[in-house]
């Protein structure tokens, strides 16, 4: 019983181990979790501080960038290694080789007897050495100055005449542009020495750096002008794609050009724009064909109704046929679109002043501002005109005043047209533009509305590449503003 008590009390006791276990792992865990999660939020924080807003947009300078930087980056190791090292290792050795001429001279000079001017030992310094060598009086050493720019000659000249010669010494690498000149302080004189400064460091190097700039220089223009042409089909594309997405004819010179994979989008764009413009061709003729067909049953109604009497049945009958044809009308015009029309350069104010003479006849209180007055597009002159009209006609429904404003920019053309009505609320602002959808409570439904105007008019305007919004006028209804780009 003892043996198996002792055994049960083990076992709880590695129960409990295994739970105090896995309780520090949970904690653990929770911990990591914590850390990742407070990883996170400090990174969220240095994206704000990223290099993203700094950076070229365009592919061309972006692509320059990545050209460059690698470039500059291992221009700049390459002069860093040469200058620190080979440039370092030849002045070290060139300095040393001055170093021992100078030791040698100033060893003949206490060692062996010279003659009065010292002339045989000014003639093999400069013979055999290429010194100028001269003995001048006891005098102080001048005092030293701050290290020049040749920082490097400097050092490694001084380290290495301390280095063989015991004495006080006195270097200058500034004073002259030609030579280094070398003072040594002995017991009863001073000795001068002018040494070469090509033959005491590298004096060559600035042509290994200048040929490197250069003809890094001379590379990178030439990659520039090949990368230009490589880039030059991709600007094509996006230029083509947007015309096409206002409307408007593919540049005369587009053509599959370039790269492999460019000439392989550009092809599928063309493709892409064969099949749409079947798609709203084919579209079109099965539209007109009902169309025809519609306009013919409702034009035999009405032949039918003209030989009846004129009753009030009739009269209604009359009125319901008419409502029918113009809202077959609408429906005709919303499905067609305005792909059938060519885009022709227009001039936009002689439209709004179409607009604007026809709305006058109805409505005394209307007013039209082009500024300037000849603003000149290419559009679809009717469609864009209809889409205009829609507009003007929907304020003129529901408002007393109306003004009609438009001004060109820098990239777009800008329409705005206010009036004094009820307004439109907020929230449904954007549902207006739902094909058949007509508001009941702040502008009272029209028998002849279909609900398709502004439907028509937004349709017509994004396949010029604009957009129409709807904005609290100033007059204190609604203003329907249009952008089109330039």
């Amino acid at each position: 019983m003892a043996i198996k008590d002792e055994h049960d009390e083990n076992l709880q006791d590695e129960i409990k181990q295994e739970n105090d276990l896995s309780s520090l792992m949970s904690q653990s865990w929770f911990v990591q979790k914590c850390k990742a999660l407070i990883t996170k939020i400090k990174a969220s924080k240095l994206n704000r501080w990223s290099l993203s807003p700094w950076l070229p947009k365009g592919l061309y300078a972006r692509t320059i960038l990545i050209i460059a930087m690698p470039l500059i980056l291992l221009q700049t190791i390459l002069l860093f290694v040469f200058m620190e090292r080979h440039w370092d290792n030849i002045t070290r050795r060139l300095s040393a080789a001055t170093a021992r001429d100078v030791a040698a001279i100033i060893e003949i000079y206490n060692r062996y007897p010279q003659d009065k001017d010292h002339q045989k030992l000014i003639d093999i310094a400069r013979n055999k050495m290429s010194l100028s060598f001269q003995v001048l009086p006891k005098s102080k050493l001048p005092k030293k100055t701050a290290r020049p720019f040749y920082s490097i000659l400097d050092r490694r000249l001084t380290k290495e005449l301390r280095h063989r010669i015991n004495r006080p010494i006195w270097v200058d690498t500034v004073g002259q542009s030609k030579f280094v000149e070398i003072r040594v302080a002995l017991e009863k004189s001073t000795l001068k020495f002018l040494a070469y400064r090509n033959h005491t460091y590298a004096s060559n190097s600035h042509i290994f750096v200048l040929w490197m700039i250069g003809s890094s220089t001379v590379l990178l223009g030439i990659a520039l002008l090949f990368l230009r042409n490589q880039i030059r089909p991709i600007l094509k594309l996006s230029e083509a794609a947007e015309s096409f997405g206002k409307g408007r004819p593919l540049p005369e010179n587009f053509s599959p050009r370039g790269a492999k994979e460019v000439r392989q989008a550009s092809l599928a764009f063309i493709e892409m724009r064969d099949r749409i413009n079947r798609h709203v061709e084919q579209r079109t003729t099965i539209l007109a064909g009902v169309s025809h067909d519609l306009r013919t049953i409702l034009t035999r109604m009405k032949l039918q109704l003209a030989f009846l009497d004129d009753e009030e049945e009739i009269q209604a009958l009359q009125k319901d046929v008419d409502e029918m044809q113009s809202m077959l009308e609408d429906y005709m015009a919303f499905a067609k679109g305005d792909s059938s029309e060519e885009t022709k350069l227009t001039d936009v104010g002689e439209i709004l002043t179409e607009i604007h003479t026809h709305a006058k006849l109805s409505k005394e209180d209307i007013n039209l501002r082009v500024l300037p007055k000849s603003i000149m597009l290419p559009l679809r002159r009717n469609s864009f005109k209809r889409a205009i009209n829609n507009l003007v006609t929907n304020a003129m429904r529901y408002a007393d005043t109306v003004n009609i404003n438009a001004s060109k920019g820098r990239k777009w053309l800008i329409i705005t047209i206010d009036d004094n009505g009820p307004g439109i609320p907020k929230e449904k602002r954007e549902e207006v533009f739902n094909a058949f959808l007509r508001l009941d409570d702040s502008r009272n439904q029209n028998e002849g509305n279909t609900g398709l105007g502004l439907s028509i008019a937004r349709d017509i305007i994004r396949s010029h590449g604009g957009d129409i919004r709807l904005e609290e006028s100033a007059l204190g209804g609604l203003r329907a503003k249009v952008r089109v780009p330039i």
